[in-house]
């Protein structure tokens, strides 16, 4: 039997059950059909937050940010090249602070931008401030090894 994992519809957020032998680049969500990877952070409200981190069986990191914050706005790029080259190992996701001030107070954001990291619906680590592509690559593939 082939081993199988869940993995949260970045479009609809229906929860789609994603076989390990095939390439997850191609898996599309079974209710939507949308592809499950899209190459680019994903944008997320507190509560569809709450629902891939519930239900994700991929790590996820989370970028909290602000469209007013300077180094927030220098590292929405380098976010986005992470993402074309890491998923579908890690889902990236987005949160903005100022639309969503319910998941900043649960995960304790202070400031920005802040990334969170969860596996198994825990949180497992965090980086704050602006990163260069290389430092929050190595970050990242720390977290999907």
């Amino acid at each position: 039997m082939t081993e199988k994992r869940r993995v949260v519809c970045p479009n609809c957020d229906s929860i789609n059950a994603v076989p390990t032998d095939r390439p997850a680049e191609a898996a599309k969500c079974g209710r939507c059909h949308a592809k499950l990877f899209q190459g680019f952070p994903i944008d997320l409200s507190s509560e569809r937050l709450e629902r891939h981190v519930a239900n994700s069986d991929i790590p996820i990191v989370v970028d909290f940010w602000a469209p007013w914050c300077g180094p927030c706005r220098a590292m929405g790029p380098i976010y986005a090249q992470t993402t074309k080259s890491i998923e579908p190992r890690v889902r990236f996701a987005k949160v903005n602070v100022d639309e969503n001030p319910q998941a900043a107070a649960r995960y304790s954001i202070q400031g920005i931008p802040a990334l969170v990291a969860f596996r198994e619906g825990k949180v497992v680590a965090r980086q704050a401030g602006l990163t260069d592509a290389q430092a929050l690559r190595g970050w990242v593939e720390r977290l999907a090894a």
